[in-house]
């Protein structure tokens, strides 16, 4: 009997594998970002705070019930090279009826998230621009950005060949717009 040969791993196998086997600090959480391996510590208070902000208006007052699952792994297409992306919002949305979380594991695919949340951290830039892109190709159909360093929030809309083709950019203590399925007005007058 012969031995049967293995094909060897890619480098982009090797590093997916790599990622998912990691074990990182409590607190801590890792992501792939296009190829990168981004790992950011516990959040601050006022980051907390932003979050809570966001999901108690969104429970309170969008037009469909929604539920949220923080710090959600979610799979995504990468830009073309490179292992598939590991996104972890800071707050993903999903309808209610569609009870993604429910039977979800560590990482699940983005079919049926409404929006997803982040507020930056320690590298802001990450969230501008990687991130962005991920999300878009995911055609997650919002991604709200709470940016603290530019005291601005963002909505990024109409997710269309690994971009967003619209944005609108307020700055912190004025109110955006958040469309369908959610129909409402985000007030950020606490978030000053």
């Amino acid at each position: 009997m012969t031995a049967m040969a293995h094909e060897p791993l890619t480098q982009d196998e090797v590093l997916l594998e790599w990622f998912l086997a990691l074990d990182t600090p409590q607190g801590f959480r890792a992501e792939l970002i296009e190829g990168e391996l981004v790992v950011t510590p516990p959040p601050d208070g006022e980051h907390e705070d932003y979050i809570e902000l966001v999901v108690g208006q969104v429970y309170r007052k969008s037009r469909t019930d929604m539920q949220f699952s923080a710090n959600k792994g979610l799979t995504l297409a990468s830009g073309g090279a490179g292992p598939q992306n590991h996104a972890i919002p800071d707050i993903t949305f999903a309808p209610r009826r569609l009870r993604l979380f429910r039977t979800a594991g560590s990482w699940m695919p983005c079919d049926g998230v409404a929006m997803v949340v982040e507020v930056t951290s320690t590298r802001p830039q990450a969230h501008r621009a990687a991130k962005t892109h991920c999300y878009a190709r995911g055609g997650i159909p919002l991604y709200l950005l709470v940016d603290r360093k530019a005291s601005s929030i963002t909505l990024f809309s109409v997710p269309e060949r690994g971009d967003y083709r619209q944005l609108c950019v307020v700055p912190l203590g004025k109110p955006i717009s958040l469309p369908e399925p959610f129909a409402f007005d985000l007030d950020t007058a606490d978030f000053l």
